[in-house]
């Protein structure tokens, strides 16, 4: 190998990236240099930020692969391009990259917090985020379950070890939430500009709604397709935030958006969730008891959570983590009879 190889400074890639922060983003970014770090030191990356970093440990994390086996808004449907809690993640990732572009923040953290901010969330959507709520006495919510997902349950216990930046933006992505960073308020607002249009278009293919039965004034100031709505969303959001202390959009695109949100909720979000409600329930809430009181029937990985936690806070965990068929499967082997057979030949 050629000796100037050999001796090259490869941790030169990452304070690149550094420099290249200083000069192009904005004062209100996060810079990738000044985060707080992690709670168990680790020696950098020569290649990459931490953010960079925790982006890629999210991504290869085996709660981020169950995704794709989630459901969104409608359960098992049949057809090729409905939305999946995974095909949202990759949507709330790319409309934050879009946003923190456009404002010159820190596109690396508002990735990788948006790829992160559903990894806690329940299999059939939020039927399953209610049922868990209901039955824990610790109560459930999908954003803390996401937080918990990355600092306790991943790597077998070990947790993924993310920056404390990531970790926050996760935990506040909700609405009511509060980012410390203006990454993080990218993503909360990306999370409602996402769901609310792949929504729209789910429920259209669906055949629950016409395009023409959406509200009148909130099409006519975000626009009737959904690329038109998220392109007034985001040039919205740069208009009013561009060279400020904040991310927001205006009032009257988040009064429309609220409009069209609302709508939804009424029109479609209520009837997919009562179409697997009782169900859903049913088997979550069997499952739930029979763990609780059969908790050496867990598998090794969730069993050893039982150390640091509850036996209903690590039920929940072993629920929640579960995608729609794997829940259905456990389900059927423990409370469906199986056929019995001698293997002798009938009269």
């Amino acid at each position: 190998m050629d000796e100037k190889r050999t001796d090259f400074k490869y941790s030169c890639v990452r304070e690149r990236i550094y420099a290249n922060e200083e000069s192009f983003l904005s004062p209100f970014a996060m810079k990738s240099k000044a985060t707080r770090g992690r709670k168990v030191q680790e020696k950098p990356c020569d290649f990459r930020t931490d953010f960079q970093r925790d982006r890629d440990r999210i991504i290869y994390s085996n709660s981020f692969k169950r995704l794709k086996n989630k459901t969104q808004v409608f359960f098992a449907p049949e057809g090729d391009h409905y939305i999946t809690r995974l095909t949202h993640t990759f949507d709330v990732s790319q409309i934050a990259r879009s946003i923190a572009r456009t404002l010159a923040l820190n596109e690396d953290l508002a990735e990788a917090i948006a790829l992160g901010h559903d990894l806690g969330h329940t299999p059939f959507g939020h039927v399953g985020e209610r049922v868990l709520a209901k039955l824990s006495s610790q109560g459930f919510e999908h954003n803390l379950q996401s937080l918990r997902v990355v600092d306790v349950i991943e790597k077998n216990g070990k947790g993924l070890n993310l920056t404390w930046e990531v970790r926050n933006g996760i935990v506040h992505h909700k609405s009511s939430g509060t980012p410390a960073t203006k990454e993080g308020e990218a993503v909360s607002l990306a999370d409602r500009i996402a769901y609310i249009n792949h929504d729209i278009e789910d429920a259209i293919r669906a055949g629950v709604l016409k395009e023409t039965d959406l509200p009148e004034r909130a099409v006519n100031i975000l626009g009737k397709k959904t690329k038109e709505r998220i392109n007034t969303a985001i040039a919205d959001i740069y208009e009013h935030s561009f060279g400020k202390n904040q991310v927001a959009m205006s009032s009257t695109v988040m009064d429309a958006t609220n409009e069209l949100r609302s709508f939804m909720f009424e029109k479609v979000y209520e009837l997919a969730n009562k179409s697997i409600q009782e169900r859903a329930e049913r088997m979550l809430t069997q499952l739930y008891e029979y763990f609780t009181k059969h908790i050496e029937k867990l598998p090794k990985p969730y069993y050893q959570l039982l150390e640091k936690d509850s036996a209903e806070r690590v039920v929940c965990d072993y629920l929640s983590g579960m995608t729609d068929k794997y829940a259905i499967s456990v389900f059927e082997n423990v409370f469906i009879p199986t056929t019995f057979s001698l293997g002798g030949v009938e009269n």
